[in-house]
């Protein structure tokens, strides 16, 4: 069990826990979730952190089928601006791996924000905290456990 997971059934949470073999050689974790669970990528969400210009983390949680805007997300946490965190430190401060952050059980809480496409889907699906496993949720479950906002921080892939 991941922390990820642990936090659902603690809370009782309805939620469905989702595996596949993970392939070492994939440019997109969520991506291949996705198409590994034959699931619609809109419906599959990455966590990505983020730094602020105050060194402060934030969590982003965006559709595999689009990216993280950067500037909105900037927006939505009231700071000037925002970068991709160092892996290193995202893994850190998470207790998971990249590929496999999961918004769920972190080491420390950090502001997060839901792209507001969330907000139409029956549920959700995220990194479970491990690469290979997702969990389904409802998103207003995934808001209430880590406090998040729901903000537009997504865009749509060119």
């Amino acid at each position: 069990m991941t922390p990820a997971i642990n936090l659902l059934k603690q809370r009782g949470i309805a939620h469905r826990v989702l595996s596949y073999t993970h392939s070492a050689d994939v440019d997109s974790y969520g991506g291949e979730a996705a198409a590994a669970l034959g699931l619609d990528p809109t419906q599959v969400f990455k966590t990505l952190v983020a730094s602020t210009e105050k060194h402060e983390l934030l969590v982003g949680i965006v559709p595999v089928s689009g990216s993280l805007d950067l500037k909105a997300l900037a927006e939505a946490a009231g700071c000037r601006k925002c970068e991709m965190a160092d892996p290193a430190a995202a893994q850190r401060a998470t207790g998971y791996l990249v590929g496999g952050i999961s918004p769920l059980g972190q080491k420390k809480k950090h502001r997060t924000f839901v792209d507001d496409s969330a907000r139409a889907l029956a549920d959700v699906h995220v990194s479970a905290g491990r690469r290979g496993l997702e969990v389904a949720l409802a998103p207003v479950d995934l808001v209430a456990l880590t406090n998040a906002t729901y903000a537009p921080i997504g865009r749509p892939k060119p």
